[in-house]
């Protein structure tokens, strides 16, 4: 059975499809590679983007030796001795270590030091955005660049590369059922070339009875699906959302993703009219993470349901918005002296029963709206019952 993912892993910059911010000649990345002069760096994108061959690339394009290790498994031992066997040479190893947002303390503390001295180069990658979970000080080391899921049109260009015979039917199934990712697509064309040639959809079929990734094997549903859901919930119709739910669910969508939506949804659509409904999502989004399927379709139920019987309110979303325009616009206004750090004439408020009448603003600005709206409701009354007639500003 032919190994297409490493028959087909490209070999130089050249040879990478769907990454052409940083793989393209002017690239940022591909001009430090190629001068020698690419300092450490972080990937993160979906599965089967091309993070690992990137990293394989560098190292051969900077002529380093090439050490790849995943966060989860990865001993402080095995770290030492790579340093230790080049503390003094020339030469400077690439340490390449995926699933780097796993990545403990003690183990950044341990590559700081490499870091600083540039005796190491290292390259992480994750799914996930490396940065929340990395040290400020890994953080100030590095460079961190986002991959994305490969297109259609490159992994069309990959399938040809295979020079497999796969029927019309079977190219668009095989293509868009993998969501974007080369090595999900490169797998099951491998395990189906061991079966029958030429390719059929139907044999396709019959190993992914559903979408990888993106949770459609049609262009334009994966969109349209999430969209529907939203605006569903949004319409507070908990019969369509779980119809759009059950629908992405059949589909293949991951857990996660749809888990993520809601999330922000709790927030932006539901917001303080309802507030336990973005520590519901957040909890489901931890849950279907761990848990994963079948199960999560339960918990994403849950969630969707709770979410459609919810008062609604945008405030939080308005409000931010109308704010970061108004910084946009230039409105930056001088900070209070008594607000300052050194808050002298600073009245706290816990000293006057909990309020006390102070002016937080140099000059009258007004951004929140209170709804009418479930819990909205009882909170704008109390700004309205503590400040009465008295301005904020």
């Amino acid at each position: 059975m032919a190994d297409f993912t490493y028959l087909l892993r490209p070999k130089k910059f050249d040879d990478v499809v769907g990454q052409s911010h940083v793989c393209s000649p002017d690239s940022p990345l591909r001009v430090l590679s190629e001068s020698g002069s690419l300092t450490h760096s972080f990937f993160y994108g979906p599965p089967g983007c091309g993070k690992t061959s990137l990293a394989r690339i560098i190292a051969e394009t900077m002529e380093l030796p090439f050490y790849e290790f995943n966060a989860t498994s990865l001993k402080i031992e095995q770290l030492r001795k790579i340093f230790d066997q080049y503390e003094g040479s020339l030469t400077k190893p690439l340490i390449f270590i995926d699933e780097v947002h796993r990545l403990a303390k003690n183990q950044q503390e341990v590559l700081l030091p490499v870091m600083e001295k540039n005796s190491v180069l290292v390259i992480g990658a994750s799914t996930e955005n490396p940065y929340f979970s990395l040290t400020a000080a890994m953080r100030s080391r590095s460079l961190l660049f986002e991959l994305f899921e490969i297109g259609e049109d490159a992994l069309g260009q990959l399938l040809e590369r295979t020079g497999v015979e796969v029927d019309d039917e079977g190219r668009e199934y095989l293509i868009r059922s993998s969501g974007g990712d080369a090595r999900a697509m490169l797998k099951l064309l491998e395990v189906a070339t061991a079966l029958q040639k030429p390719i059929t959809k139907a044999l396709l079929t019959s190993l992914r009875p559903v979408a990888q990734a993106r949770g459609s094997s049609e262009a334009g549903v994966h969109y349209d699906l999430a969209s529907a859901l939203i605006k569903s919930i949004r319409g507070s119709d908990p019969d369509a959302a779980v119809y759009y739910l059950a629908r992405l669910i059949e589909g293949g969508e991951p857990p996660e993703f749809i888990a993520r939506r809601l999330v922000i949804l709790a927030s932006e659509d539901v917001g303080n009219a309802n507030p336990q409904a973005l520590t519901l999502c957040a909890s489901a989004m931890t849950s279907v993470k761990s848990i994963g399927y079948p199960e999560a379709r339960i918990i994403l139920s849950q969630a969707v349901i709770y979410l459609c019987a919810s008062p609604k309110s945008n405030t939080a979303y308005n409000a931010i918005n109308a704010a970061q325009q108004a910084v946009r616009n230039g409105v930056i206004l001088e900070i209070p002296e008594y607000l300052r750090q050194q808050h002298k004439g600073y009245l706290y408020p816990h000293d006057f029963g909990g309020w006390v009448e102070q002016k937080y603003l140099s000059k009258p600005l007004k951004f929140v709206e209170f709804k009418k709206s479930g819990y909205e409701a009882k909170m704008g009354e109390w700004i309205e019952k503590v400040w009465g007639s008295s301005s904020r500003t």
